[in-house]
C-alpha cells in the first residue's frame, strides 16, 4: 500500500490578481466619481462674497483717483488693496504671499462660516479688531457681517505691516470712510490707535507717527492714546463692553495687533479659524485672551494660505477672483452609494476565496485527513 502525504492547499495567484484589480478599479471609480455637495449657508456666503467684491472694486477707483499707482508685480490681481514693501508708516515686516492671498472677496465666505460654526445670528453683536496690515481681510470681515445681519463693534489699529495698508495717503481709516461714503457698509469703527508695537507704534518714526494720527483725526476717528501695552488692552475690553451694552456673541482679530493677539507669542499660540479656549501656557494678557476666558469664541484671521487651503481658495492667486470659487461653497465627496457597492464587491469575493478554500478543508476532514492547513494529496 503506497503512503499518502499531504501538502498545503496552495492559493490562486489569478484568485488573488482577480481581486487585487477588482478593488483597485473599484478604488478608481470611487475616486473618480465624486458628487459635488452644497455648503451650508450657501446664499449669505455669496452675498458676502458679492459685497466683498464691490469693496475691492471701490476702493480700487478710489485709489487710482488718488493718482497712487498699483505695482502689477506686488499685486498681480491689481486689486489695490496691497501697499508698499516700505514707507513712513511701516509697522513691522509681513509676507507678500499671505497679503496676495488675502485679496479674494471668498474670504468674506469664509469669515460667514466662521460666524455661523460659532452660532452668530442676525442681531447679535460681534466684537471686531482690524488691522491696517490686512485691509482685503477687514473688508472680508465687513461683508460677511453685514450679510449675516449681525452688529459689528470695530475698534481699529491704523499702522500696517508690509504690503499692508501702509499708503500713509490711503491708509484703513480712510478705505474705511470710503466703503461707508459709497454705501457699501454702514459700518465706522469706534476708536483706532496707532498700532504696532505695545500699540503706539513704537519703532516707527516721528514723521511716520504724525501721518498715522492725522489718518485717525482726517476720519473724524476717536483715538485711542494709552500709554502702555497694559493700558491698551483695558481701553479696548472697556470699548467694547460700553458699545456692546449686554452680550457679545463672537470676537474676530484681524492680522497680528500686538494687544489684541497678547504680542508674536499670542499670535502663534491661538489657532487660525475659531478658537474656544484659551491656549496652555499663553504667558501675555490680551483682548483675545480676554474674550475666550469669559466664554466668548474668538475667530483668528492670520496665517491666511492655511485658512485658503483649508476652504478650497488658492494662494496668492495671479488673477482678480470671481465670487463663488472655491471649495467653501461647493465641496467634492466620494459618492457614498459607489464606496459602499465598492466594499459590498470586495466582500464578496473575498468571502467567495475564502468559501472555496473552506470547501477544500471539509472535504479533507470527512475523509480523515486534515492534519493542519488546507492540503492536497501526494502519492
Amino acid at each position: 500500500m503506497k503512503a499518502v502525504y499531504w501538502r498545503p492547499h496552495k492559493v490562486s495567484r489569478v484568485e488573488l490578481s482577480v481581486i487585487a484589480i477588482v478593488s483597485v478599479l473599484l478604488f478608481a471609480g470611487v475616486e473618480q466619481l465624486k458628487v459635488t455637495e452644497e455648503q451650508p449657508y450657501l446664499s449669505t456666503k455669496l452675498e458676502a462674497a458679492e459685497l466683498a467684491a464691490q469693496a475691492i472694486e471701490v476702493l480700487r477707483a478710489a485709489r487710482l483717483g488718488l493718482a497712487i499707482e498699483i505695482d502689477a508685480t506686488v499685486d498681480p490681481a491689481q486689486s489695490g488693496l496691497l501697499g508698499e514693501a516700505m514707507s513712513p508708516v511701516t509697522s513691522d515686516v509681513g509676507s507678500l504671499i499671505a497679503k496676495q492671498t488675502s485679496v479674494n472677496p471668498n474670504f468674506a465666505a469664509v469669515v460667514v462660516h466662521y460666524l455661523k460654526q460659532v452660532g452668530v445670528m442676525p442681531g447679535d453683536v460681534v466684537a471686531i479688531g482690524c488691522s491696517g496690515s490686512f485691509p482685503a481681510v477687514n473688508v472680508a470681515v465687513y461683508a460677511a457681517v453685514t450679510a449675516i445681519g449681525a452688529r459689528p463693534i470695530v475698534i481699529s489699529s491704523v499702522a500696517g505691516s508690509q504690503w499692508g495698508a501702509n499708503e500713509p495717503r490711503f491708509m484703513w481709516p480712510d478705505m474705511e470712510r470710503v466703503l461707508r461714503e459709497k454705501r457699501v457698509f454702514d459700518i465706522r469703527s469706534e476708536a483706532a490707535s496707532r498700532g504696532g508695537v505695545e500699540d503706539r507704534a513704537l519703532g516707527i518714526s516721528r514723521e511716520g507717527r504724525g501721518l498715522i494720527d492725522q489718518a485717525i483725526e482726517r476720519n473724524g476717528l476717536t483715538a485711542l492714546k494709552p500709554e502702555n501695552y497694559q493700558q491698551s488692552v483695558e481701553a479696548r475690553m472697556r470699548l467694547y463692553a460700553e458699545k456692546a451694552n449686554g452680550p457679545i456673541k463672537a470676537y474676530v482679530n484681524v492680522g497680528g495687533g500686538t494687544t489684541s493677539v497678547g504680542t508674536k507669542v499670542g499670535k502663534d499660540l491661538f489657532l487660525p479659524g475659531v478658537n474656544r479656549t484659551s491656549p496652555r501656557g499663553l504667558p501675555v494678557d490680551s483682548v483675545m485672551s480676554r474674550f475666550v476666558n469669559d466664554g466668548v469664541p474668538v475667530i483668528h484671521l492670520v496665517k491666511l494660505k492655511r485658512i485658503a487651503l483649508e476652504n478650497g481658495l488658492p494662494v496668492a492667486p495671479a488673477v482678480a477672483q470671481r465670487v463663488g470659487q472655491g471649495g467653501i461653497y461647493y465641496r467634492e465627496r466620494p459618492n457614498r452609494v459607489l464606496a459602499l457597492l465598492a466594499v459590498l464587491v470586495i466582500a464578496l469575493l473575498l468571502l467567495a476565496f475564502i468559501r472555496r478554500d473552506f470547501g477544500a478543508r471539509l472535504f479533507r476532514r470527512r475523509l480523515g485527513q486534515d492534519t493542519g492547513p488546507a492540503a492536497e494529496p501526494m502519492v
